[in-house]
């Protein structure tokens, strides 16, 4: 025997139960989670250089010695088994590393594993056939009839001696047993028992009933216990039903049959396929890695068939035979889910039930290879079919039903093509393929660009096709090259040229306002997507196996750069700093304020406006461009119109009265216009620098990339302002009703009210008054706010700050004034009044972005504080009560209560309600 690995050992990473395990023999591990294993000890005498090679993990039943998995690794790499409940038990498996890629049957070079966890039933069914349906609650079932039990059990793979008890479901404290199945194994974790006897139930079942119903409880041979379920209960596969029926008097013994998994291939499953790479990267960013991502792949289905020649009456295996043979049967070892079709043929010379024979026979050499290779007998299926015709220049060959009579029998013709292609054994097997498009997003200048390929580990010697077999080289198609289109490199490494479809001479590219997409062309039903296409095609057995699917789609969009910045100052003084501004655009803003500035378009001198909106691309570096557009003066009518969102004071006071029940007090100075309230002007800047930039998720690169957008905005201040709200709406005398409908405050109208009632009381002279209660706002807005969203990345990020000078006060006056009939002149008494009330305003701004859709908008945000005031009116005894007529000893309290005038509201929701207007303003 070859040197190579002389014993495997633990690495001591992973949970082991030390008291159910054997040092360097045996190791018994916790389930669902992976122990790791290494080299021990090398044979000695290795060289160095051969234990740098890869390893053949081997993975096999210990008793049967069949391979249940097996992997090629590194030798310095470790390697890890995982047991999942239901394979833990007294089921043994055996591990060992070989260097040459056979199984060690000389030496004890492994380790025997097994896996223990609690003893547990986890689900049970009554099915018509081996591991079938459910039918328990859709089928009843007759006495003779073929019965199949299947149970999944934890931590009894490999029991030999459970015991299956029968009982009568009688709702009984102790319900009768009738019948107990003995010796039944598990296997793969699961009990699959055919019942054949249930005929013989009949006869044990006192009274019985026309439908019956049973179950069963699973007891434990060395231990006398009952197994449970996760709810600790001892019963099981409730319920089976039987009619009261005989169909058949047979009785069989039961069977312990298999579980049916093989055949059924799981596409999830690791690939081992020696044609095979590992990763591929473009420019050190790996974007695939040994199929960890397989978001969008598809595994297409195929038959493969791999065919081996015998010499003339022989049913032995030659060397090339073998040899070929061996390749397929590394490839099923590291695929356990294919079954196998072994199909074995004769020529026609001789006689047809003999070559009937012999065909069998060739078959089953091919078979038996298989299965001291460790394949599973299971997966299995050899039939031989006799003699075959093969027609001359056809790759279809016939099956003879009988002698040929014509002479094409006779043994001169042994020697012929189409004989010696009947002399065969085809092994096949449905192959599930690999194939995924990955797709790259980058950006590009105008110009070439170079991006670099690299694939590691890119081997193709074993490469289990039998025709076009992958070969070690990349290809890149793209309709952007010259002559066929495509570049063609041989080995594991290919430098290509990218350029975007934006050149650098475009003197309007406001297509690309989005980046990503082509404007003009989505107009003209090209579609919008602006990227030219690259295709890398790199193939092999293990990855990428379908040749007709692109490898990696490399999507090259243009590198443009969009810039945005607006200034507005109403009091012709830039009061706003502007940290926020790359260096140099506040000068640059300010010239540009000249082109476009208020007398043509305010038609006003005391305004301070600038505008920038340009693009740059074509990157020479990271602050060159050879490609520039200015597009301020097309948009600046357009741009203008933002500022009527920040400058509709009138609606803002919409907001608060629609909120508070009150009206915009109109006072009079002197002959000029009422005034309703009075603002500062606002000063600010707002701006966005946008273009493409990778996205990121869970803090990963991404292969794809998203608009990156910088959002600012400061002002200095946004809102200043005194407003004053009549909460009464009105200026009164007593006895006269002049509230005005629906506008009054509530709590205001009351203690008008109250005043009312006390003023028309009988008296000799008539009283009147005057009532004005006002809200005064007073307040000074500013703040600032940045955002940089990825619309491709999970997570983005935002700040923003507010600073507020707010103060709201409620304030009330009471005139009262009587008539001295005599002298028919008007006194004035002095009316004590007060209100003390908290109100406080809260405003904000929100940049809200969306993931899904992805859109981002800007929402003012303002919240009025509900307001509970303490109101005293009183008239003070002395001279003015006198005047008035008024015979008091003390000071008269007309009012004297607490009340809430408002609730707190949204003063942004009521300009909505009001307006009709939604206040989000959408900005992507």
């Amino acid at each position: 025997m070859a040197k190579g690995v002389k014993k495997i050992k633990w690495t001591g990473e992973g949970t082991i139960k030390s008291s159910l395990s054997v040092p360097n023999k045996k190791v018994t591990i916790d389930p669902d989670q992976y122990v790791w294993f290494k080299v021990g000890e090398w044979d000695e005498g290795l060289l160095e250089a051969d234990k740098r090679k890869s390893l053949t993990w081997i993975l096999q039943d210990k008793k049967a010695k069949t391979i249940i998995k097996q992997k090629s690794l590194p030798a310095d790499n470790k390697y890890g088994l995982k047991l999942s409940k239901n394979l833990c038990g007294s089921f043994e498996y055996y591990i060992e590393a070989s260097l040459s890629g056979s199984r060690n049957s000389s030496k004890d070079t492994g380790l025997i594993v097994s896996g223990y966890c609690e003893p547990k039933i986890t689900t049970s069914k009554w099915c018509t056939t081996n591991d079938g349906d459910d039918v328990s609650k859709s089928h009843v079932f007759s006495y003779g009839e073929a019965i199949y039990l299947n149970i999944e059990t934890e931590g009894l793979n490999g029991s030999k001696n459970l015991i299956v008890d029968v009982f009568r479901h009688e709702n009984l404290k102790t319900d009768p047993l009738i019948f107990t199945y003995t010796s039944v194994d598990v296997i793969d974790g699961e009990i699959n028992l055919a019942m054949l006897n249930t005929f013989s139930w009949y006869g044990k079942i006192k009274g019985i009933k026309e439908d019956e119903e049973f179950y069963v409880k699973i007891k434990d041979a060395s231990t006398g216990k009952y197994i449970v379920d996760s709810h600790h209960d001892i019963i099981h596969a409730r319920f089976l039903k039987i009619k009261k029926k005989i169909v058949s008097r047979e009785i069989k013994p039961p069977t312990n049959l298999t579980p049916l998994k093989v055949g059924k291939p799981d596409e999830k499953a690791e690939r081992y396929e020696p044609c095979k790479f590992d990763t591929i990267a473009i420019d050190k960013t790996i974007i695939f890695d040994k199929g960890k991502s397989k978001k969008g792949a598809i595994n297409p289905k195929g038959t493969v068939t791999k065919t081996i020649f015998f010499d003339f009456d022989v049913s032995t295996i030659n060397a090339e035979g073998y040899a070929k043979l061996n390749k397929t049967l590394q490839f099923l070892l590291e695929n356990q889910s294919y079954s196998i079709t072994v199909a074995g043929f004769a020529c026609v010379i001789g006689k047809e039930n003999y070559n009937q024979g012999l065909s069998q026979k060739r078959s089953d050499a091919v078979k038996k290879m298989f299965i001291d290779g460790g394949l599973d007998p299971k997966r299995i299926i050899s039939k031989g079919f006799g003699e075959i015709q093969i027609q001359t220049g056809d790759k279809n060959y016939t099956i003879k039903s009988d002698d040929d009579k014509k002479g094409k029998d006779n043994v001169k013709f042994k020697d012929e093509k189409t004989y010696i292609e009947a002399r065969r054994v085809d092994v096949s097997f449905d192959y599930t393929g690999h194939a995924l498009t990955i797709y790259y997003e980058t950006i590009a200048p105008s110009h070439d660009k170079n991006v670099t390929i690299d694939i590691t580990d890119f081997q193709n010697k074993a490469c289990f096709k039998e025709k076009n077999k992958h070969e070690k080289k990349i290809r890149v198609a793209s309709p952007e090259y010259a002559k066929k289109n495509e570049i063609e490199k041989s080995g594991d490494t290919i430098d290509f040229p990218i350029h975007s479809s934006l050149e650098t001479w475009n003197v309007a590219p406001m297509q690309y306002i989005w980046p990503k997409w082509n404007l003009s062309d989505g107009a003209t039903g090209k579609g919008l997507d602006s990227a030219n296409i690259y295709k890398v095609h790199a193939h092999s057995c293990r990855y990428f196996s379908e040749e007709k699917y692109t490898t990696v789609l490399v999507k090259a969009y243009p590198d443009i750069k969009w810039d945005f910045h607006f200034f507005l100052n109403l009091s012709n003084k830039l009061s706003v700093k502007w940290q926020n501004l790359p260096p140099g655009k506040d000068k640059e803003m300010k010239s540009k304020a000249g082109k476009i500035g208020a007398e043509k378009r305010w038609k006003q001198t005391e305004v301070d406006f600038g505008v920038i909106l340009e693009a740059n691309w074509d990157k020479i570096d990271a602050e060159k461009y050879k490609g520039h557009y200015d597009g301020t003066l097309k948009y600046e009518a357009k741009i203008k119109q933002l500022y009527s969102v920040f400058s509709s004071l009138k609606e803002f006071s919409k907001g608060v009265t629609g909120g508070t029940k009150g009206a915009v007090k109109k006072s009079k100075i002197g002959d000029k216009l009422p005034i309703t309230f009075e603002m500062e002007p606002p000063n600010f800047c707002l701006g966005a620098i946008w273009q493409l930039e990778r996205g990121s998720k869970n803090n990963i690169l991404s292969n794809e990339l998203g608009t990156e957008i910088k959002f600012y905005f400061k002002a200095e201040p946004l809102i200043g302002l005194t407003m004053t709200i009549d909460l009464l709406d009105m200026v009164v005398q007593a006895g006269i009703a002049v509230v005005s409908a629906g506008t009054a405050n509530a709590a205001a109208k009351v203690i008008f009210d109250e005043i009312r009632e006390w003023a028309a009381e009988d008296r000799d002279q008539g009283i009147t008054f005057k009532i004005n209660f006002d809200l005064i706002l007073t307040g000074l807005i500013s703040g600032s706010a940045d955002m940089t969203i990825n619309t491709a990345s999970d997570k983005n990020t935002a700040e923003a700050e507010i600073k507020t000078k707010l103060s709201a006060e409620i304030k009330l006056n009471v005139e009262l004034k009587a008539k001295a009939v005599a002298l028919e002149v008007t006194v004035y008494a002095a009316g004590i009044a007060s209100a003390s009330g908290e109100a406080s305003i809260t405003f904000g701004h929100s940049l809200k972005y969306n993931q899904m859709p992805q859109n981002l908008y800007y929402r003012p945000q303002m919240t009025f504080d509900g307001v509970k005031a303490k109101v005293l009116v009183k008239i003070e005894a002395g001279l003015s009560a006198k005047k008035l007529n008024l015979d008091l000893k003390r000071d008269k309290v007309i009012v004297e209560d607490d009340f809430i005038f408002w609730d707190g509201f949204d003063i942004i929701e009521q300009l909505e309600k009001t307006t009709g207007y939604n206040a989000n303003i959408k900005l992507i």
